[in-house]
């Protein structure tokens, strides 16, 4: 599957990083999270940060910078940037489809290794379950939809997740993750895999 880039993005280092054109504006992601989350539901997620979990580390927002052997053959590079040195832009939509996540998701499924296990790529703490009370191909889909793996409340380890009032996506030791970018159906956190691409921590 081809994917277009954005019309609106950024080349650093001959890399592209967008900006989902579904992310809200702070002011709007705002309003929308007030609308969602604080009066007209009862819904305990997402779990709220204050900014201060990503303020200035001794690398960028985080301790140190993104593992040398990042799963599925992730670029470190842009990974780097991305988890540590940015609060607003993304890998390119449909970047996870170059790598071997998809041949990794074939893989798992006929080995009956499901679901999934996503970790911090810079500490390797589990982030993220995928698919849980879902297909694989319903995450899949879901996924290639809007350009960047999507998870749901129930996917997510929140021991080590949190998100900022505007919709920011981030891990609880400044790990830039994504954004949630909530739909009719609930909060969709829409992920980098640059940032999740982890090995598990020993």
């Amino acid at each position: 599957m081809k994917f277009a880039l954005p019309a609106a993005f950024l080349l650093v280092n001959t890399r592209a990083f967008v900006i989902p054109n579904s992310l809200p504006s702070r002011g709007s992601s705002l309003q929308v999270f007030d609308r969602l989350f604080s009066t007209n539901t009862n819904s305990q997620y997402p779990v709220i940060a204050d900014e201060s979990v990503m303020s200035k580390k001794a690398h960028g927002t985080s301790e140190k910078p993104v593992q040398k052997d990042l799963r599925w053959k992730c670029d470190y590079d842009t990974a780097d940037r991305i988890c540590n040195f940015n609060r607003h832009y993304a890998e390119f939509a449909g970047y996870w489809t170059t790598t071997t996540f998809l041949d990794y998701c074939k893989e798992a499924a006929a080995a009956g290794e499901l679901p999934i296990k996503f970790y911090d790529s810079v500490t390797g703490e589990l982030l993220f379950t995928a698919p849980v009370n879902r297909s694989l191909e319903d995450f899949l889909k879901e996924s290639q939809k809007h350009g960047w793996p999507s998870f749901r409340d129930e996917e997510v380890n929140w021991d080590y997740v949190r998100c900022l009032r505007d919709g920011e996506c981030v891990s609880t030791t400044g790990t830039h993750l994504g954004h949630n970018i909530p739909d009719k159906t609930g909060n969709r956190y829409c992920i980098n895999l640059v940032s999740v691409a982890g090995q598990p921590e020993a």
